[in-house]
């Protein structure tokens, strides 16, 4: 029989303890690439058969000078930018030039883009592309020979990706770590010191973080949660060297 203190546990328990999460192991980004598609010229998400999400833009590129300006016509709604795997900051449609700290020679450039939704009403439904598209110049040089990729983030099975010791991180991929609940209740899940991405929790997903937001959280309802051991997968489109996460009694806002 329960004793009369446990029962009391159970009664008053309202979050699971604070603890830290280790994300020791991740997964390459590759394991859920779409289909490739090549051209000259950037092509919005429609035309990559995708709805809502991300897209890889990949091309290589010859700079002429040192710290060379990258200028895209149309960003919607967010890109990593990424230069030999090395972040070099964010673009969006109200930034759509970045400097690049690339020495002269040739490099490989990844634009990492999100669509965060589309406009329903209002003049700009006409033109509702999202991702790239329109000119991109690399020092006023217009740049050519696309490889574009849909990345299919929240659509993917995360319990199905192989995961591996943790090494550099380095680049957009997946992370995961494990934590230990004794009796499941609702929590949540501090985000704050990472840039943006996806959470899932025991396979299931538990929604998404941005750096910028005022919240910095994700609740984790006690549903979502298990006795015993959990899995805490995370999706991170910037790389910023941030490999814990932590278990919160509460909200936490910027």
């Amino acid at each position: 029989m329960r004793s009369f203190s446990f029962i009391l546990s159970l009664l008053f328990l309202t979050s699971v303890s604070a603890q830290e999460i280790q994300m020791s192991e991740t997964a390459s980004l590759e394991q859920i690439y779409g289909e490739v598609q090549e051209a000259e010229e950037l092509l919005p998400m429609n035309e990559l058969g995708i709805e809502f999400g991300y897209a890889l833009y990949e091309a290589t590129i010859t700079a002429e000078e040192e710290n060379p300006v990258l200028t895209v016509e149309n960003v919607r709604d967010y890109a990593a930018v990424y230069v030999d795997g090395k972040l070099q900051g964010w673009m969006t449609e109200e930034k759509k030039a970045i400097p690049l700290q690339v020495l002269a020679g040739k490099h490989t450039l990844q634009l990492y883009a999100e669509n965060i939704g589309r406009i329903t009403y209002g003049p700009e439904i006409l033109d509702n592309s999202k991702g790239l598209f329109g000119s991109i110049t690399l020092s006023d040089t217009e740049i050519g020979n696309w490889r574009m990729i849909p990345l299919a983030v929240r659509d993917c099975a995360v319990g199905e990706l192989t995961f591996a010791p943790q090494t550099d991180g380095g680049r957009p991929c997946f992370y995961k770590g494990t934590f230990t609940v004794e009796i499941p209740a609702d929590t949540y899940l501090d985000v704050s010191g990472w840039g943006m991405g996806e959470v899932w929790v025991n396979g299931h997903y538990a929604g998404s973080y941005w750096e910028q937001n005022a919240q910095q959280s994700i609740q984790l309802p006690a549903e979502t949660l298990q006795k015993g051991a959990n899995s805490l997968t995370v999706f991170e489109l910037k790389s910023n060297g941030k490999r814990t996460m932590r278990l919160s009694d509460k909200a936490i806002f910027n």
